[in-house]
């Protein structure tokens, strides 16, 4: 990792040609913070500084960075096999993957679509819900329902439901047909709650709402994060979500849980499904699925699901849906050693351990300037500023740039603190990161 950090430091990048998502790329191109190796629970920056990660690098580097088994298997991988067609082909790691990520979910979730990413995930699971009813001859259910502050990526259908206005206000309209229910987060309510909160569990009847104005019969699927992420940090209501559930049963309506996020131990179970005990009919899954080593995502689909599509012609194509590297070979191998390292060194268990010490250092830091609520669940923390007085998002982006410089990694949205560490943080380093949190808030304009 030391020599790597060297050569880095050797060499100056053209920082010209590479266009940066979700980046202010002004202001870093001015500044750059550049990273340049990394191991277990730290990166290394350009200058040789270790960097605390308290983010798992993108919500996705659960089981830390550059796990010896995951990167022998990555390597090996490609040597053997680089890539491989999975239009009428196949190789059989795919199908090795596909197993492995179906014994962690719920019962009947068993059916496994293979994307790139969250963004194709989701818009994978939308698909697959309007071909389902246009199978079962209710091609009229074409409605997709999101939720407010919602994240659910960047492509055309993942945007029309997500409900974060700055990732939409450039591009129109987009799909047309889509609603959003409100969503649960309320200060006046819920601050400083620990866990979920007792409040809002009444906001799921919202969806009959939407039901009596558009009717049932219109609407193909809803889907929610169960615990938002991107946007701050937002924790279900106690009982919201298992409300959501028989609302979306009464009326035949799918029910798309995006555990882009939330997936793979980050409550301390395998999913938040399990976590909450609520079952869906589909799941979107990436990020930690491999750790983040090699981009790959997924779908889980009820087996009802899948065999009406499947079964619904004698012979051809029956979803002409998919990616060139569905499946891919060496991101296959990634998947299968990350789920063996969860596995093998009882990460899912160890989060849940964790958690109640995380819980307690996060609300540690109320009382300190600016803070205006805390949430928490699972390793996962939200520490929301006061925004600045016409500027919001200001003090948030401050925060970002004074715990780079202090050592820590975070994430920020808008001037909301996310915290989601891999889990293999050890105490001392939850201890480190509250208290560079502590002085960098405490220092805040």
């Amino acid at each position: 990792m030391a020599d790597a950090a060297g050569r880095a430091q050797a060499a100056t990048p053209n920082l010209e040609h590479f266009w940066m998502p979700f980046t202010a790329n002004r202001d870093f191109k001015d500044a750059p913070r550049m990273l340049v190796a990394a191991q277990d629970m730290h990166y290394i920056a350009a200058d040789g500084r270790r960097i605390l990660d308290a983010t798992s690098g993108l919500w996705c580097v659960n089981a830390g960075h550059s796990r010896p088994k995951i990167v022998a298997a990555v390597q090996e991988q490609a040597a053997r096999l680089d890539f491989a067609p999975s239009f009428q082909m196949g190789h059989p790691l795919a199908f090795e993957a596909a197993a492995a990520v179906a014994e962690l979910m719920p019962a009947g979730l068993d059916r496994i679509f293979f994307t790139n990413s969250g963004s194709e995930s989701v818009d994978s699971a939308l698909k697959i819900a309007l071909a389902y009813h246009r199978i079962r001859g209710e091609g009229q259910r074409q409605r997709l329902i999101g939720r407010e502050r919602a994240y659910h990526g960047v492509g055309f259908g993942g945007l029309t439901v997500g409900g974060i206005g700055g990732n939409r206000k450039l591009y129109g309209a987009l799909l047309p047909g889509a609603d959003h229910l409100p969503h649960t987060h309320d200060l006046a309510h819920n601050a400083f709650t620990r866990g979920q909160p007792a409040w809002g569990e009444h906001l799921a009847d919202a969806l009959e709402q939407i039901v009596a104005l558009h009717d049932a019969s219109t609407i193909a699927a809803v889907i929610v994060e169960p615990l938002a992420g991107s946007t701050g940090v937002l924790v279900p209501p106690r009982g919201y979500l298992e409300r959501l559930r028989e609302l979306c049963t009464r009326h035949a309506i799918l029910l798309i849980f995006d555990e882009v996020i939330t997936g793979f131990g980050r409550l301390g179970a395998s999913l938040a499904s399990e976590y909450f005990g609520v079952v869906p009919d589909m799941i979107t899954l990436a990020k930690g699925l491999t750790n983040g080593m090699i981009p790959m995502g997924a779908v889980a689909v009820r087996r009802e699901l899948h065999d009406t599509i499947v079964q619904s012609v004698k012979e051809g194509i029956e979803l002409p849906h998919g990616y060139t590297y569905s499946g891919h070979p060496v991101a296959s191998a990634a998947c299968v050693a990350t789920l063996q390292t969860y596995a093998e060194e009882g990460l899912f268990a160890r989060a849940r351990e964790l958690a109640p010490y995380f819980e307690d250092a996060a609300h540690s830091l109320r009382g300190l300037p600016h803070v205006i609520d805390i949430r928490n669940l699972g390793l996962v923390a939200g520490l929301e500023l006061e925004p600045r007085e016409g500027r919001a998002g200001a003090r948030g982006y401050q925060a970002l740039k004074r715990c780079f410089e202090a050592g820590l990694l975070i994430r920020i949205t808008g001037d909301i603190i996310a915290l989601s560490p891999p889990l293999i943080v050890e105490r001392g380093q939850i201890d480190q990161m509250f208290d560079i949190l502590s002085k960098v808030i405490g220092g805040l304009e």
